[in-house]
């Protein structure tokens, strides 16, 4: 670990600038919610990215454009307003191990959620404001509410839970994609209810093994207990943003093999 967390801090706060950056957009899945600008749009093509962003990353952007595609790039409307006879294309998607079936019911969760509510966001907090430590909460929230519904079993191994001791990287990804706001372009901030400092650095083997090799954690398991304790560590470095340092542990993990 370096020595300090001065000189830690201004390492991993050199390397969140080089990556927090527009350019960084055209190569990653949030390329996708940035074709939009209405709120339920962002949030809809958000959620399908962050779901399918495992793998090679242009294969996941492609995918995410075939169905912004057959969503008539207009994903809320296409939502609230399509008639079965819309979906006929959808039958044939595949995406890694989320197929049809997942992408349908992942359909009918959304038609019924927007059926009562303004925001995807009232999916992760019910009432006005988020009061947990951490997202932890909402996160088990969604997941109970978004299989509510009648649902196929295999779907569940598309939405983490920390009640699995999931790190739930896709879905922390998501959450910071809505919730951060500096002004830098990369994410939306366009959810008010849950605050920054919440926020959960998403964790996956690239960042662990970096975090691991700078001293925020004791291994590179990808599980909860870990993502807590590298947030409680990035914490230390910004109390109110530490999910701002998933750029520099991504970028130093993927981009410079770190």
């Amino acid at each position: 670990m370096m020595e300090g967390n001065d000189q830690l801090k201004q390492f991993l706060d050199t390397k969140a600038a080089l990556y927090n950056q527009p350019s960084f957009i055209d190569k990653d899945p949030i390329s996708i919610p940035h074709a939009f600008n209405k709120k339920q749009d962002i949030e809809i093509a958000g959620l399908f990215a962050a779901t399918l962003a495992w793998g090679n990353r242009t294969t996941i952007i492609n995918n995410c454009d075939k169905l912004m595609g057959w969503m008539d790039n207009s994903p809320h409307d296409f939502i609230v307003h399509h008639k079965e006879t819309d979906l006929k294309p959808f039958v044939h998607f595949i995406h890694r191990t989320f197929n049809a079936t997942d992408l349908l019911y992942f359909i009918a969760f959304l038609r019924h959620h927007y059926q009562y509510y303004p925001s995807l966001e009232d999916a992760f907090v019910p009432g006005r404001k988020y009061q947990g430590d951490n997202v932890g909460k909402a996160l088990i929230h969604f997941h109970h509410y978004f299989f509510s519904l009648e649902h196929p079993e295999r779907t569940r191994k598309h939405i983490a839970t920390p009640e699995r001791n999931s790190a739930c990287k896709r879905l922390n990804m998501y959450l910071r994609w809505m919730v951060r706001k500096d002004g830098r372009g990369v994410d939306f901030g366009i959810w008010r209810k849950i605050n920054p400092a919440q926020l959960i650095c998403p964790l996956d083997v690239h960042v662990a093994r970096v975090a691991e090799r700078l001293g925020l954690l004791d291994n590179i398991k990808s599980n909860w207990a870990n993502a807590l304790q590298l947030t409680c560590h990035l914490k230390k470095l910004n109390k109110s943003d530490p999910a701002v340092y998933d750029y520099a542990l991504f970028g130093l993990g993927i981009a410079e093999r770190f």
